[in-house]
């Protein structure tokens, strides 16, 4: 990555440690992603009333796009963020929350990059509804699991690439949760669903090495000449892209 290149500004909260503003990278061709209008998180149902006037008052926050499974959202809850915004439920694993959950639906692989290309082709359509929503949503929105690295991470590297974002960029905002993964790991482990869960992960899931979202980016090469090609196989259409490069791009 260029050193003139800045990582995505996070956002200082209470109640989150991955919650950072997923604009101002710059394209290949120039163009700089706006501000202000998408942004990726880990769980968001710790933060407290400080984090809800932040969100209201100075983001404007209107939408969150939850990734997580409902199981997980039984557990841990929403938390009042809910009584502010939009909620839209994506779950990317619908009804995975264990390890056994994880061996009736698909062979776990051995590597996170690998499992993150078999979430592209699982999830194909849950990820493409995000990328919907964040092309035509007026307001500002998130979208989150419960680390914001992996789930999100997928989410963020496809929205990325198809803005144009170059990929030493897109693995260096991915690894750049490594900067709180230890707090982040320490409340994924005090919740059940996800101890019994990470245990069955490949071995890196406690981590964000930039290898894992190499590998990804060159699974999707390999599988789909691009990831506008995977976009294309979903059926996003030139509409759905064009809204998103208006909304999100600026010269």
């Amino acid at each position: 990555m260029s050193n003139q290149t800045q990582l995505a500004s996070w956002v200082e909260l209470e109640g989150c440690f991955n919650f950072r503003d997923l604009g101002g990278y710059m394209t290949a061709e120039g163009q700089r992603f706006r501000t202000g209008l998408v942004f990726r998180s880990d769980g968001l149902q710790h933060l407290t009333p400080a984090d809800l006037n932040k969100l209201s008052d100075e983001i404007e926050l209107g939408h969150v796009i939850d990734l997580r499974s409902q199981e997980e959202v039984d557990e841990v809850g929403r938390g009042p963020i809910a009584e502010q915004v939009t909620i839209h439920h994506v779950p990317l694993f619908a009804g995975v929350s264990s390890s056994a959950d994880a061996k009736a639906t698909f062979e776990m692989p051995a590597d996170m990059g690998e499992l993150y290309f078999l979430m592209l082709t699982f999830a194909q359509q849950p990820i493409a509804e995000v990328i919907r929503l964040l092309a035509h949503e007026d307001a500002p929105a998130v979208f989150h699991c419960a680390a914001g690295k992996d789930r999100t991470g997928v989410i963020s590297a496809i929205l990325l690439s198809l803005l144009g974002v170059p990929e030493d960029t897109i693995v260096a905002d991915y690894a750049f949760s490594r900067q709180n993964i230890d707090l982040i790991n320490q409340r994924l482990d005090q919740a059940n669903t996800y101890q019994a869960f990470m245990g069955s992960l490949p071995e890196g899931a406690y981590d964000a090495d930039p290898a894992c979202m190499e590998t990804f980016l060159r699974k999707v090469k390999e599988e789909h000449d691009s990831v506008e090609g995977w976009a294309m196989h979903v059926g996003l259409n030139e509409g759905d892209l064009r809204a998103m490069k208006e909304k999100l791009l600026e010269s």
